[in-house]
């Protein structure tokens, strides 16, 4: 594959970054400086430039942005498109590649014109000059299709384009370590970040394969009382488009459905997948399950007690909202301690009571990117002797807590006299091959804790689209890329 024409450096004059009306302290929100930030973490050169002259304090306002950024300030001696381009070129003439150069428009459309050229190392300047052409946007948000475009232009059409929507803190994430780059990965992928400020179908022209978090696009979910796996979703306005886009063309392909993650929507689906994972056991080892559970409708139900004993579920339990994400209140949970506060209980209903299991505090957190599969160990909640004698000194009041932010971890002399929990991981892999093909998912995490008593490994939660974080960027993102390009080179196949 040739690298050397690919975009290596984007420089934007300071007039597109609309930052006189921007303070200092709110840099980091800006929606063109985030777009910037995608190429630095794209390893794509990245300068803020202006003409001389400018005032002091504009210089010093433009310095704190770029250095914030990380970016480069680049002051140019001209306005002039000629001289400009040349004072970039020698600034720059260690970059091999394409660079790209965005003025505004000032009272004319297009609003944008993308002056692009490309530098080799051992060119002369008025080289350079003579193969420079232009491209003109109305928004800047055209900016990562316009790399898009350049690259496949340059390099290879075999490049397969990966367009990616999720949350905004998701994906800084993601691409910080590197995970979502514009250039092209080793094994031939460019990733494409679709944005709802332009046309979904326009931008899907360049894309062959998409990536999303659809759940961070979730403004409802309206669970259907007469069936226990029927709901409705109510996704934002961008994401309906694009779930219209998908269900109208044939050819527009997903690297994981929008159909295949609606399990992970729904913690009695889920619990109920996890069942199947019994006959993985056999005897004379330790089992892999689901952990015991119920659904309740209400909390006030006259046999509550019997349906517990019948779900072999005893206090201290666990209690979730059966959604399981995508609303504000899904990962609102108590534990309960005695049968008498389920009636004042404030946990949205329908919910699912589940097994309190004491694990030593520990739990495995799994990830599963494809074929391969990772695992980091964490601190957990303390064992359920330790939760009660806490819970007495509130009078055994039901412990309320947001798992997203308030996890009621346990401190190092909160330990249970215990045995250490001895992971199978022969078994706990069994079980994520077949939460694969059950769940038809190509990238998702889920948790494990181990008994104590029994050594039974029990799953006590599944996610799509995990950020693994915990595995180290030079294992997890590889194998990120090559799930994907399997699950691509799959649909090739058929």
């Amino acid at each position: 594959m040739l690298m050397g024409e690919a975009v290596r450096g984007v420089i934007v004059d300071h007039a597109l970054l609309q930052y006189g009306t921007i303070q200092p302290e709110n840099f980091k929100s800006n929606g063109t400086l985030s777009l910037l930030r995608k190429l630095r973490f794209s390893n794509i050169q990245t300068a803020i430039s202006y003409v001389l002259p400018v005032s002091a304090e504009q210089v010093n306002l433009l310095q704190t942005m770029a250095k914030l950024h990380s970016f480069e300030c680049l002051p140019l001696t001209a306005s002039s498109l000629d001289i400009a381009s040349r004072e970039i070129a020698q600034t720059w003439s260690h970059i091999s590649g394409t660079i790209l150069y965005l003025l505004p428009n000032h009272d004319a459309s297009p609003k944008i014109t993308c002056t692009y050229f490309s530098i080799a190392l051992d060119d002369e300047v008025s080289s350079v000059l003579r193969k420079s052409n232009r491209i003109y946007m109305e928004k800047f948000e055209e900016l990562p299709l316009t790399i898009c475009r350049l690259n496949k232009k340059a390099i290879s059409n075999d490049v397969v384009t990966v367009g990616y929507i999720m949350k905004p803190s998701r994906e800084e994430d993601f691409a910080k370590r590197g995970a979502l780059p514009m250039c092209p990965t080793p094994n031939g992928l460019m990733f494409l970040p679709l944005t709802f400020e332009l046309p979904i179908s326009k931008q899907l022209e360049e894309v062959d394969v998409i990536l999303h978090k659809a759940t961070d696009e979730i403004v409802s979910i309206e669970l259907n009382s007469s069936s226990e796996s029927s709901y409705r979703i109510g996704y934002t306005k961008g994401m309906q488009e694009l779930q219209r886009h998908i269900e109208n063309h044939n050819d527009c392909f997903e690297v994981d459905p929008l159909n295949s993650i609606y399990p992970v929507l729904d913690r009695l689906k889920i619990q109920q997948l996890l069942l199947g994972l019994e006959d993985l056991n056999v005897g004379g080892r330790c089992k892999v399950r689901a952990p015991h559970f119920l659904k309740v409708n209400s909390f006030d139900e006259p046999d509550l007690v019997q349906r517990l004993h019948d779900a072999t579920l005893s206090l201290p339990s666990i209690v979730k909202p059966q959604v399981a994400c995508g609303v504000a209140d899904a990962h609102s949970m108590a534990i309960v301690f005695k049968v008498e506060d389920f009636k004042v209980l404030n946990v949205p209903l329908p919910a699912v009571i589940q097994e309190y299991v004491d694990h030593s505090s520990t739990l495995f957190k799994f990830y599963v990117l494809g074929d391969r599969v990772f695992h980091t160990v964490k601190k957990s909640m303390p064992n359920a002797d330790v939760l009660i004698k806490s819970s007495e000194k509130n009078g055994s009041k039901p412990l309320l807590f947001d798992s997203l932010k308030s996890l009621p971890t346990s401190t190092a002399n909160q330990h249970s006299e215990g045995r250490d929990p001895c992971l199978d991981l022969a078994l706990v892999n069994k079980a994520a091959e077949r939460l694969s093909k059950r769940l038809g998912l190509t990238i998702f995490g889920f948790d494990v804790v181990i008994q104590e008593d029994s050594g039974d490994h029990v799953v006590v939660d599944v996610n799509y689209l995990p950020s693994f974080k915990e595995i180290p960027d030079d294992v997890a993102v590889p194998a990120f890329w090559d799930a994907i390009k399997k699950k691509v080179d799959s649909k090739a196949v058929k």
